[in-house]
């Protein structure tokens, strides 16, 4: 493209960063006036409140029979850490990374946690490792999507109905957008700002009745934070699946998450959810498809995420710049679009390769996906036209 003429339309909102997301369409502060702000986490009304934020998450993923659902502190990376710490170490564990956080729980594994029996099966950015080469006698531990690789696990297929050791996995680009087999998963993380466009601060947990066991029947030798604790004289802490969080919540987050989820039943629950998301992502797509100057990261159509799409340019004339100055260049890129006003935080994630990364999950709009590819377009022909 060689038009440098700025499109005549603009996304409605211009929301693509990858976490914080996009609030859902129609959401204003005025969702919130109802908060018990200003009240004890513990007292009835406010408890209730977060009984339901759980309650309506096991009704929007359909959880199978005797899962527990908890609200703990720190984020996905706060329910992460809390599954690692107090479930590691019974048997050999099998990391899996293919990006930055699924990099980063392999570092505590090995650095923090100091496990002797860790085995790491790792893959470039923009690809999968070899699943069938999972051990699952041992505990694995994975993402489902590669937040900053665009990359996913195309399916469960691969985790064994029989298996020996647990299957702990950070879903939280993923879930409520991507089908998860949770009969296939025994610790499921994530936080409320991705998919959902909730706000930051807590994480979600979801246990098997396999995790439970494990929790009541294993102590590791190691000491554990108060928030990290999930058991309490050999057995589970109920309260923490029950409303009675490990620290002092946010109501007002946990208000956001409600209106979230609510939302997400006016459009059909969880299957509408995953239809909005690849909606988005086939519009991103077929762009993509038709356009000579990008392309996907994620080398196999089966692992492309359909929430954070990661792009990287392969118009020759800037792949024959060296490294740093193909960063640059999409660096500027991004940079251009943020002032205009038409897509916000949509660089690569710092310890990804030089690129793109728009986010299309359930709470953005298909409209805006597509006029934004047109404003990909303009801001690459001037940046090329200005090296």
């Amino acid at each position: 493209m060689t038009d440098l003429t700025k499109p005549d339309i603009r996304p409605a909102n211009p929301n693509f960063s990858s976490g914080p997301c996009s609030k859902r369409p129609g959401w204003t502060p005025e969702f919130l006036t109802h908060a018990l702000l200003g009240r004890s986490h513990r007292a009835k009304p406010a408890k209730a409140r977060i009984q339901y934020a759980i309650d309506l998450t096991r009704e929007l993923l359909a959880l199978p029979e005797g899962y527990r659902v908890g609200i703990v502190p720190a984020s996905d990376t706060g329910a992460v850490e809390m599954a690692l710490w107090s479930m590691l170490g019974a048997r050999g564990v099998d990391m899996l990374a293919w990006e930055s956080f699924g990099s980063g729980w392999v570092t505590d594994v090995v650095k923090q946690l100091k496990l002797d029996d860790v085995r790491t099966l790792e893959a470039g950015y923009g690809e999968l490792p070899d699943l069938a080469a999972v051990d699952w006698t041992r505990d694995v531990v994975f993402t489902w999507n590669g937040t900053t690789s665009g990359v996913r696990v195309p399916n469960a297929d691969w985790i064994p109905a029989d298996r020996e050791g647990l299957a702990i996995c950070d879903a939280t680009s993923g879930v409520f957008a991507q089908d998860l087999d949770f009969t296939k998963l025994d610790v499921v993380t994530f936080s409320w700002q991705k998919v959902l466009g909730g706000e930051g601060a807590h994480g979600v947990i979801i246990l098997s009745p396999r995790a439970v066991e494990r929790l009541e029947s294993y102590a590791p030798d190691r000491p554990l934070p108060k928030i990290f604790r999930l058991t309490k004289g050999g057995k589970l802490i109920e309260g923490i699946f029950e409303a009675a969080t490990i620290n002092t919540p946010s109501i007002m987050v946990i208000e956001d998450a409600i209106d979230a989820m609510e939302w997400a039943k006016t459009i059909g629950g969880l299957k509408g959810l995953q239809a909005r998301a690849n909606a988005n992502f086939k519009a991103l797509n077929d762009w993509v498809e038709k356009t000579d100057w990008v392309a996907n990261l994620a080398a196999d159509p089966a692992t492309r995420s359909n929430t954070s799409v990661c792009l990287k340019i392969v118009d020759p004339a800037i792949t024959a710049l060296d490294g740093d100055a193909q960063a640059a260049f999409a660096k500027a890129l991004a940079s251009r679009l943020d002032k205009e006003g038409v897509a916000y935080d949509i660089g690569a994630y710092r310890d990804a390769p030089a690129g793109l990364r728009i986010w299309t999950g359930s709470t953005v709009e298909t409209s805006d996906v597509v006029a934004l590819t047109g404003w990909l377009d303009y801001a690459f022909a001037a940046e090329k036209a200005a090296l």
